[in-house]
């Protein structure tokens, strides 16, 4: 009987994943299986482009796989039941169940309401397809003068407000920080994101964090109002709460807690990777939810399944966060290295040349996606006959 591998979720880390596994394992001796809401791959890094009225290429799941022995299930993850290795999913085809021997948990994550009342009800995001479209009609329906309230100083909120400003110069958009804007950045990075805000007209409440949202405005710790005919929320992310109902062990964000092969330390035939894995770097702290986190835990989770079904040694995939990389519009964006301490380094780049290689960086991931097992070895090992759970070295 074939090892069953059952991947869910097929973003940045869970595409490149099934790739990676069907390039690598014979066919004869494993069968791959890839567990997907909707039927294209989203580009997340480029959701706020999509919300922003700019059209983006459509990627089929179908087409993406087509010739590399991955099965694609159009369905959404309802369950995941450990003890008997199965997942529970819902469809076009009704309610089911798949069975498996190994599975990558790699569903990512949400918009994170942290309980404020009313973002459920009015807000939108850029977390998703259907939110990020939800948001573009909403914009493409503002007429000259309206007024956009982007909530959050991260990486995805400077992205969404500078991204509106520029595609939609006839509307007011403000920016409401709980912190000082940019206040991760080196001093000159800092001073080059201010400058790119004053450019595109955005107005920054520094020290304001929002409290509640309304259909026309949302208030401010303290009561004060901040019109809003549209409040885009970017206050951070959320894990699906699957793992946990589940019953692998997670950490208090609900992420699952993983071993340094990506393996959950309590169930070993279960791995994580991306924004719902709870890793831990090199620099002895939690990996941040982002892209590049999601191409390291993914390939470490791979190479891991790789050599224990192939008895094999698993190496060690380098976990470190490089640094910050934030579009603000199409002609702008900053790059900002880290040292080991997560510090902002010094040095930066930014103006056309961050963003000529942040739209490189981009175009190579959706390549990449396009393309999953292009330049992985040819060679495909058959497993090993070695017990199942057989203790494997790690490289160091």
């Amino acid at each position: 009987m074939k090892h069953r591998i059952v991947v869910l979720g097929a973003g940045y880390a869970g595409a490149f994943a099934a790739g990676n596994l069907a390039r690598r394992l014979s066919p004869a001796d494993t069968e791959i299986t890839v567990v997907n809401a909707v039927p294209d791959f989203v580009e997340r890094m480029r959701l706020h482009q999509l919300a922003s009225g700019q059209d983006l290429a459509v990627r089929k799941l179908a087409d993406v796989f087509a010739g590399t022995g991955v099965r694609l299930r159009l369905a959404r993850v309802t369950g995941v039941d450990p003890e008997r290795r199965t997942v529970a999913v819902t469809g076009e085809d009704g309610d089911g169940e798949l069975g498996y021997d190994t599975l990558l948990y790699a569903l990512g994550s949400s918009v994170a309401h942290h309980g404020v009342p009313g973002v459920a009800e009015h807000a939108f995001d850029v977390t998703g397809l259907s939110s990020a479209l939800r948001l573009r009609e909403r914009l493409a329906g503002l007429g000259a003068g309206g007024t956009v309230l982007v909530v959050g100083e991260g990486l995805t909120g400077i992205e969404t407000a500078t991204e509106i400003a520029e595609s939609r110069r006839d509307l007011s958009v403000t920016l409401a920080a709980r912190g000082e804007l940019g206040a991760w950045l080196s001093p000159k990075a800092r001073r080059h994101l201010r400058r790119a805000f004053a450019r595109l007209g955005i107005t920054v409440h520094e020290q304001t964090g929002i409290e509640a949202v309304e259909p026309a405005r949302a208030i401010a710790a303290g009561g004060t109002s901040i019109p809003a005919d549209v409040t885009v929320w970017a206050a951070g992310f959320a894990v699906h709460p699957i793992a946990a109902a589940s019953g692998l062990e997670v950490a208090e964000t609900g992420q699952i807690v993983v071993d340094r092969t990506m393996r959950s330390v309590s169930h070993p035939d279960v791995y994580a990777a991306g924004d719902c894995a709870y890793a831990i770097g090199e620099n002895g702290r939690p990996l941040p939810m982002s892209c590049a986190s999601a191409g390291f835990t993914n390939m470490q989770a791979t190479a891991a399944i790789i050599a224990r079904l192939t008895g094999g040694e698993v190496p060690a995939t380098g976990l470190k966060y490089y640094g910050n990389h934030i579009s603000l519009g199409r002609r702008d964006a900053i790059f900002q290295m880290v040292d080991r301490d997560v510090r902002s380094a010094s040095w930066y780049l930014g103006g056309r040349a961050a963003a000529r290689l942040k739209a490189g960086v981009l175009k190579g991931a959706g390549w990449g996606i396009a393309h999953p097992t292009f330049g992985m070895p040819k060679r495909r090992r058959r497993l090993a006959t070695a017990p199942e759970g057989a203790a494997v070295r790690v490289a160091a």
